[in-house]
């Protein structure tokens, strides 16, 4: 693993010249795009990976995703008073912990597993897929919190991908019936402003109007927001911050690892490539999450659909 050179400390005080704007504080997602997107790229990175049959499973997971999103009636859209109170209150309109759920996540789930093409998976898998089949109204909700809230026990963990990515849909279409005009960064500046979930990675922009800026995606609503480069968003440090990297790799990706916090975060660098996603291209760098992981230092948050059990954890 090669370790680049610490950023410097503090934040960027340079002048602003003539045709540069401040970017864009918060981004909504497009749900007619933002699954089709992971799964496109998916395709494309699983070709000669070491784990390209996984790879190819997720590709399959994020278009039944796609199908999700653009079959099911919308979300409600929220009362514009709750959410500007909330919103006040600098709380996220949509609490991943504490938000009221419509049922057609539930539909949802149904339909994701319907569409999901399954003639490749193993007999497990497709046992967890008919038990979700057959669980009732109670049970799924209480998956879900269990997922949302923390709690889920090793013998869920499988139920809880499919779970996850039903909830990624649902979240994901009810932030985009938002204006990102109406939301306002948390003071926890490493949380999503519309749901309070953590992201998934970075990206770093190479094009627009602000190239250069780290855009943080959340892993639930895919709801994305700026961040100030060279500064870890888990404890908010900058003096002992290094950017880690596979040897030989072209740096697309990149760990953001704190020594204050010992924990690191993902940055994708969008000139390396201008179709990585943020989604995508996380699962596909397992191997320096393994390596950043061996050298000391805890992911910010985990990616949603490679959640394990509490006790998995704590044997970890």
């Amino acid at each position: 693993m090669r370790q680049a050179e610490a950023p410097p400390s503090g934040k960027w005080t340079g002048p602003v010249h003539a045709g540069v704007k401040a970017p864009d504080p918060i981004l909504m997602p497009d749900p007619a795009t933002r699954f089709a997107a992971t799964a496109r790229r998916l395709e494309r990175l699983a070709a000669g990976h070491p784990m390209e049959a996984w790879l190819r499973f997720m590709a399959k997971l994020s278009m039944a995703q796609h199908e999700v999103a653009t079959t099911l009636a919308p979300a409600a859209v929220l009362d514009a008073s709750a959410v500007t109170r909330t919103v006040e209150a600098r709380l996220p309109p949509l609490a991943a912990d504490g938000h009221r759920r419509e049922s057609s996540w539930r539909e949802g789930l149904a339909l994701l597993l319907d569409r999901l093409d399954t003639r490749e998976l193993p007999p497990a898998a497709l046992d967890v897929i008919a038990q979700l089949h057959r669980a009732d109204e109670a049970m799924l909700e209480k998956l879900a919190d269990r997922f949302l809230r923390g709690g889920l026990s090793s013998a869920e963990a499988g139920a809880a991908v499919y779970v996850a990515a039903a909830l990624q849909v649902y979240f994901t279409d009810s932030a985009a019936r938002l204006k990102a005009d109406d939301l306002r960064l948390l003071e926890e500046r490493g949380l999503c402003p519309c749901c309070g979930s953590p992201p998934v990675s970075g990206l770093i922009t190479a094009s627009g109007s602000t190239p250069g800026n780290r855009y943080l995606y959340c892993s639930l609503c895919s709801t994305a927001w700026n961040h100030v480069r060279a500064v870890c968003i888990t404890c908010g440090g900058t003096r002992h911050l290094s950017l880690q990297g596979i040897e030989g790799d072209p740096g697309l990706v990149q760990a953001e690892t704190c020594g204050d916090c010992h924990t690191y975060a993902k940055l994708l660098y969008q000139i390396r490539d201008m179709q990585t996603d943020p989604y995508a291209d996380d699962l596909a760098s397992l191997g320096l999450d393994m390596l950043v992981g061996e050298a000391g230092f805890a992911r910010h948050a985990p990616n949603p659909l490679l959640l394990v059990g509490e006790d998995d954890a704590t044997e970890a």
